[in-house]
């Protein structure tokens, strides 16, 4: 490899890290009413004000990340945001026979709660980098 093959490969894998969340805040937007459903569907009160904040979190925290500006802040903040979402958002555990061949939403939430405790170990080494 090259020097300047070396040099960019930290910045595709941020990019790679990253690229999901500006997409997720723009299906937010786009898909406002089911979006808001979602966010309601929570203990969590505030819908509305959570969304909002949903996006701004996906939509800012990843140009911080792939520009280098405050990477550590906002990979702190996108990582406790992966934490929140997963345990909040996608409680397989709750669903009964999650794991069943039939029961295809508990296993969409089971692998969907790993993502993001992938992301988040991806965003931890960036946070400490």
């Amino acid at each position: 490899m090259t020097g300047f093959e070396i040099a960019t490969l930290p910045l595709v894998a941020r990019i790679c890290l990253v690229v999901l969340f500006p997409f997720s805040a723009l299906d937010k937007i786009v898909h406002w009413k089911a979006a808001l459903g979602q966010a309601g569907s929570s203990f969590l009160p505030g819908g509305p004000v959570l969304l909002v904040g949903a996006i701004a979190v996906e939509l800012v925290a990843p140009l911080c990340i792939v520009a280098r500006w405050h990477d550590r802040a906002a990979a702190l903040v996108l990582a406790l945001f992966c934490v929140v979402t997963a345990l909040v958002y996608h409680r397989f555990w709750t669903i009964p026979g999650f794991w069943s061949p039939a029961n295809e939403k508990g296993r969409a939430h089971f692998w969907d709660f790993l993502k993001n405790f992938g992301l988040v170990g991806g965003l931890l080494l960036v946070a400490l980098s």
